[in-house]
């Protein structure tokens, strides 16, 4: 018989790599030891839980059933080793967290270095994502998100507040005129980011009232694309503000229809709340806090 809390766990972990070898690289063990205990578990229950191919892993419908049981199972052991080791107990194991990938570069990837530091038996995977990620069914334990948060069941904490920004280099507003409204971006040369909630209506002020349609002169597909092309004087660009903080405060960038600025966004830090009070969680959303109270997201 399989040891059977192990091939769960081993499971889990190619499910959610859709690999072998990532999975064996996740769980520090050969792939041959990974593809051993998948298949003695399908064995034991009789039945496939993945379809292999040369190229890609794929959940079969009994293995996807099986998955979000897996983990539950696995998540209260989790909870029970946790219950016994007492709510103070070290910080341990793997904690996995994900952020969109500017703030997490610029703003998570510290609070995790700290926490290493604080903590030597922890181990953290970060995955920085430009998109919403549904904690629970990728297995994260910590999510930062946005915006307004969606009812849920998440556990949220606020870290923060930020907002959109339009922003220009000095050199461009100089050479191509003054930016007094939102309808003067019309004779303006346009950078425009494009991610899965970008839009080409920009909304203004504190009601976001007032609208610009904008189509672009220079379209690009991540952040620090339209920020490095408004910094060479290509145009206008609108990013969150935290995105451009650094840009700003070293004179490279200058804020354009600050009098036409839009309401703040909170920052929170999101997780499932079977994970709310695991130390792994305390220690990173502590450690959070105290970052960002030193160093704010916003444009204080």
């Amino acid at each position: 018989m399989v040891d059977r809390l192990d091939s769960m766990r081993t499971f889990v972990a190619v499910a959610e790599a859709e690999g072998f070898a990532e999975a064996a690289r996740r769980l520090r063990i050969a792939p041959s030891t990974v593809s051993r205990a998948v298949a003695a578990l399908e064995e034991e229950l009789g039945i496939t839980l993945l379809s292999r191919t040369t190229r890609v892993v794929r959940l079969t419908e009994r293995g996807a059933i099986y998955l979000e049981r897996c983990r539950r199972i696995l998540e209260d052991v989790e909870a029970a080793d946790r219950l016994v080791r007492g709510e103070s107990a070290e910080p341990r194991g793997r904690l996995t967290i994900t952020a969109p990938v500017c703030f997490g570069r610029l703003a998570v990837l510290p609070v995790v270095e700290q926490l290493l530091r604080a903590h030597p038996a922890l181990s953290v995977r970060l995955t920085l994502l430009d998109r919403v990620v549904d904690l629970v069914q990728e297995g994260m334990d910590v999510g930062v998100r946005i915006g307004p948060l969606p009812d849920s069941t998440l556990l949220a904490t606020k870290v923060g507040l930020t907002r959109r920004v339009v922003v220009a280099s000095p050199s461009y507003l100089e050479s191509a005129g003054s930016l007094e409204s939102p309808a003067d971006l019309g004779r303006h040369r346009v950078i425009v980011f494009e991610s899965i909630e970008a839009t080409r209506d920009w909304r203004f002020g504190a009601e976001q009232a007032t609208s610009a349609r904008v189509e672009g002169t220079l379209v690009v597909n991540n952040v620090d694309s339209a920020i490095a092309a408004a910094e060479a004087g290509l145009g206008v660009t609108r990013v969150l503000c935290y995105q451009a903080k650094e840009a700003i405060a070293a004179g490279r960038l200058v804020l354009a229809l600050e009098s036409y600025a839009t309401p703040p966004m909170p920052v929170n830090l999101v997780r499932p709340p079977h994970r709310g009070e695991s130390p792994e969680v305390g220690a990173f959303v502590t450690a959070a806090k105290a970052y960002f109270r030193d160093h704010p997201v916003g444009l204080e």
